[in-house]
C-alpha cells in the first residue's frame, strides 16, 4: 500500500481509497449532470441526486426497454417497458361563435356550460346566476379568447 497526495486538500492517503476521507474529493472518473449539476459516475446512466436521465440509452443496448425520466430518484431507478397510451376519452368540437353567443345571453343561466357538455357547472350556474356574475365575465372573455372550433 502506498500513499499519495489528495490534489484537493494535499493530505497523505492511501492509493487505493476511492475518496479523499478529509475533504471527500472523490478518485473516480466524474461528470456532470445536466440538470442538477451534481457529480456523478461517468458511466451512469441516471443522476443518483436528481434521478433524470443524463445519457440517451439506444433500443439496441438494453433490448427495447428505456428509462423512465421520473424526477423521483427510486422511480427512476427501475427500468420499464414503454407502451404507448391508450386514449380512452374523446373530446367534444365546441363552436367558439355559439358559445360565446349563450355565454353573453344566457350566460347567468349557464346555457354555454351546458353546450360544452359540463352539465354540472350548468346546473351551479343557474343556482347562483353565473356564480355571482363574476363566472359569467369571465367566461365572456375566457370563450372570446379561445380559437375556433376549440375541444371540450
Amino acid at each position: 500500500m502506498a500513499l499519495m497526495k489528495c490534489p484537493e486538500c494535499g493530505k497523505e492517503i492511501s492509493d487505493r481509497a476511492q475518496s479523499c476521507p478529509n475533504c471527500g474529493y472523490s478518485f473516480e472518473k466524474t461528470k456532470f449532470c445536466k440538470f442538477c449539476g451534481e457529480k456523478i459516475p461517468v458511466d451512469s446512466v441516471i443522476c443518483t441526486k436528481c434521478g433524470r436521465q443524463v445519457e440517451n440509452t439506444s433500443q439496441a443496448q438494453n433490448g427495447g426497454i428505456t428509462i423512465n425520466n421520473a424526477t423521483n430518484a427510486s422511480a427512476s431507478a427501475t427500468a420499464q417497458i414503454v407502451t404507448p397510451p391508450i386514449l380512452t376519452t374523446t373530446s367534444k368540437e365546441i363552436d367558439k361563435n355559439i358559445a360565446l353567443l349563450l355565454c353573453i345571453f344566457l350566460g347567468y343561466f349557464g346555457a354555454h356550460k351546458f353546450y360544452e357538455g359540463k352539465a354540472g357547472m350548468g346546473i351551479l350556474y343557474i343556482f347562483t346566476a353565473g356564480l355571482f356574475g363574476i363566472g359569467w365575465i369571465v367566461d365572456i372573455i375566457t370563450i372570446a379568447m379561445k380559437p375556433n372550433p376549440y375541444y371540450v
